[in-house]
């Protein structure tokens, strides 16, 4: 376990890794945003905890990987702003009007701090897990390579098809078929 501390916003993020991640070789690897009702009080609104829970089972499985976990609760709103967008989704408000109607961009991350969390330990090419393009272009933006982008389909719920259809819709994440034209594209 790695701890870093974003001298920009103040923020503590962690890395996990498994086994030799600095040879050179593309490293299977997640960018994990916090989402603490998905991850630790197993909220089925999102698929957080068992996209969480998913990546960390395939870096076991392959005996080596990475998994950054970084402190952007609610796509970058913090844990309060979150909840208050809870409260909108709950009156009819998509995830991403939700964020809108309190003055947020529908995804606040700032992907940034991964580029100095990867060259301290040695990563130079992922194997992404991710379902999010913006993760792939923040990555390959700062000139880290990403070799494949793996597809991370889990947690599809009643409680959660239509948040995951809105971020197939208005976001642009790729959960292949089964949540594509359900909302309007943004």
């Amino acid at each position: 376990m790695h701890g870093f501390l974003d001298e920009a916003t103040g923020r503590e993020h962690v890395v996990l890794s498994l086994g030799d991640i600095a040879d050179g070789q593309p490293v299977l690897g997640r960018l994990h945003s916090e989402c603490l009702t998905g991850d630790a009080l197993f909220s089925q609104r999102c698929d957080c905890g068992s996209q969480l829970e998913a990546a960390l089972q395939a870096i076991a499985r392959e005996g080596r990987g990475v998994l950054l976990y970084l402190r952007q609760e609610g796509r970058g709103i913090g844990l309060l702003n979150k909840i208050r967008a809870y409260e909108l989704q709950d009156g009819g408000a998509d995830t991403v009007e939700a964020n809108e109607r309190l003055g947020f961009a529908a995804d606040q991350r700032d992907y940034a701090i991964c580029l100095p969390m990867l060259e301290h330990l040695g990563v130079k090419s992922l194997r992404l897990m991710t379902n999010n393009p913006r993760k792939v272009k923040a990555l390959t933006d700062m000139n880290i390579v990403v070799a494949e982008r793996v597809p991370l389909h889990t947690g599809h719920n009643p409680h959660n098809r239509y948040y995951l259809a809105t971020k197939a819709g208005k976001l642009g994440h790729m959960l292949g078929n089964e949540h594509q034209g359900e909302v309007p594209q943004a």
